[in-house]
């Protein structure tokens, strides 16, 4: 379900908005106990259309939820939420309408067709000193923009992972756009995540803020750091790449359930192999293959002169293999001066 553009600004999420995810306590009308809704809530499940993604799996191993009662919700959830075959026109229909952020940089939004894209995972990745972070703090500020200014008309959910969130880049940015700071700043919901599981757990508590609220973009910055950190060696390889699997999998249930567009910021790792030879830049992002597949679009950031960077479509499921330049400057994100 993306975001679609004829949805209005709200403080909160009703339940019977068209476009809009449905609440959980629906399946009341539909003969499920409040006791067994409240435990799906405990669990993460805010939405119907949370419910209806699940696996039976997963909300047997909810406690006090039997196969039974599992069998009976999904059964429910399933006559809410359609989840059969669509005809590609219908499909082509509700993509021109998705909403794209815009990056402040023209020449960035030329490469992205529009921006960030809402509904889907993109990743950011480069070394240090690339503009990943500076890219996040542009993004917060811009995706509480009106729609036909390029924004989403939402709230920004910033998940940091490496301490690095600056709310006086916030303002510097919200001042460029003429809005007021002290709104800007309200409307970041921001949280510092402390190690992987933590990570885990602040995107349930994102699930039940994103059910009350009108949010429009989740970052989190950086995805892999703690991962890279919490499992060493190659003997946790495995566990490492399952544990950051079910990450980026509900950061895409998030996307899919509530429309949002999802940034997540990745570091990169020296290639020392015999192929590194050939190559001009032996860089590769880290997290494997589980990362290149649960990300929808793949940017790679390299510094260029001075306070420029380029950005590289690196994956794309629509865009072509292009490069555009842009520049961090005082107020934010903008295009390089020639």
């Amino acid at each position: 379900m993306q975001q679609e553009s004829g949805v209005t600004t709200a403080s909160t999420v009703d339940e019977e908005d068209v476009g809009g995810p449905t609440l959980v306590m629906k399946l009341e009308q539909y003969g499920i106990p409040s006791g067994d809704i409240k435990k799906l809530q405990d669990a993460g499940f805010y939405t119907v259309e949370s419910v209806a993604y699940a696996t039976r799996k997963a909300l047997v191993g909810i406690k006090g939820i039997s196969e039974q009662k599992a069998e009976k919700i999904l059964t429910e959830a399933a006559k809410l939420v359609p989840m059969g075959f669509t005809t590609a026109s219908e499909f082509h229909l509700r993509r021109s309408e998705i909403i794209h952020l815009t990056t402040g940089s023209q020449e960035l939004d030329k490469l992205l067709h529009g921006g960030f894209e809402t509904g889907s995972i993109t990743e950011m990745f480069g070394e240090f000193r690339t503009g990943k972070t500076q890219l996040c703090h542009q993004l917060a500020v811009t995706c509480q923009l009106p729609i036909d200014q390029g924004g989403g008309e939402g709230k920004c959910l910033y998940i940091d992972t490496e301490g690095t969130f600056r709310p006086e880049r916030l303002l510097a940015v919200a001042e460029r756009y003429g809005l007021s700071g002290q709104d800007v700043l309200d409307n970041v919901a921001y949280a510092r995540a402390y190690n992987s599981d933590h990570q885990m757990q602040l995107l349930i508590q994102a699930s039940a803020m994103m059910s009350e609220s009108r949010y429009a973009l989740i970052i989190v910055d950086s995805a892999t750091a703690l991962f890279r950190t919490d499992y060493t060696g190659r003997g946790e390889l495995a566990s490492r790449q399952v544990a950051l699997g079910q990450f980026l999998r509900m950061l895409l249930r998030l996307a899919d359930e509530f429309g949002v567009a999802v940034v997540v910021t990745n570091q990169v790792v020296a290639q020392v192999d015999g192929a590194a030879m050939f190559q001009a830049d032996a860089k590769k992002p880290i997290g494997g293959n589980i990362m290149a597949h649960a990300s929808t679009t793949r940017l790679s950031l390299r510094k260029g002169r001075g306070e420029t960077r380029i950005c590289k479509i690196y994956d794309s499921p629509c865009l072509p293999e292009e490069e555009a330049v842009f520049a961090i400057n005082p107020d934010g994100i903008g295009d390089a001066k020639e």
